[in-house]
């Protein structure tokens, strides 16, 4: 769902159900993970911004792949409550495993010393300050040279909270809009996309792998009961045949 019809007439992607509703069936259907070509050499150039000081054997990257549909119903019906999302920020992600410590503060500094307004700082979406304003200040953003991709989020994952106040963490996001920012919207569910280049230490990383989908099912079915209790009933009936 990432390489819709942007037409003849526009460069930007303009939302179209009836075209791009066959399209998103169709990469359902195929359990489609890769992104389109263009989200593909967005991803290579913000890396390639990053690791201008590194070596190919400094480090691998993991991905680009799309957001599971799993996880994005989670976070868009059943995380916290919500009913409607301001901004998703991880629509499409890939991941940046560096060797070690040195090179990863490297990087980390580079995106600090290049885009200082951004670090640490939580960003305000359309819920806070209004479409308009939202879209006037993302235009005004600072963007990686020679691209169209604008970050406006960067901080340690939430999982090096103990480590944070003491500035050691291994792991971050950095949250990008790529050019102009999507909007979409499912039925009474307004959103914009953008998506997230996790940076982080390859050890640390590797040591925080879980299998999100057993959780993120668990959320799912515990917001919603009468989901739980046919799936539940479903099962039953199958092992009695």
């Amino acid at each position: 769902m990432d390489n819709l019809d942007r037409g003849d007439y526009s460069k930007f992607y303009v939302p179209s159900a009836l075209q791009d509703a066959p399209k998103c069936k169709q990469d359902m259907e195929e359990k489609k993970t890769a992104p389109s070509a263009r989200r593909k050499h967005s991803f290579e150039k913000l890396i390639a911004f990053l690791v201008n000081e590194l070596t190919e054997d400094d480090y691998q990257v993991q991905g680009p792949v799309l957001k599971p549909l799993q996880s994005l119903f989670n976070k868009m019906f059943i995380r916290r409550g919500q009913t409607a999302v301001s901004v998703i920020g991880d629509m499409t992600r890939a991941t940046l495993l560096v060797k070690n410590e040195k090179d990863l503060r490297v990087i980390v500094k580079r995106v600090e010393e290049a885009f200082p307004s951004i670090h640490g700082k939580e960003f305000q979406g359309p819920s806070e300050v209004g479409v308009v304003t939202f879209l006037h200040q993302v235009f005004k953003m600072k963007k990686i040279p020679e691209s169209d991709i604008i970050p406006y989020r960067f901080k340690a994952n939430s999982s090096q909270k103990k480590k944070m106040d003491k500035g050691e963490a291994l792991l971050y996001n950095l949250n990008f809009f790529d050019g102009i920012p999507e909007y979409h919207r499912v039925g009474t569910t307004e959103m914009f996309v953008a998506f997230e280049l996790q940076i982080g230490l390859e050890a640390e990383v590797n040591g925080l792998r879980v299998d999100h989908l057993a959780y993120e099912e668990g959320r799912i079915l515990n917001a919603q009961p009468l989901l739980k209790a046919y799936k539940e009933a479903h099962k039953n009936l199958k092992e009695v045949d």
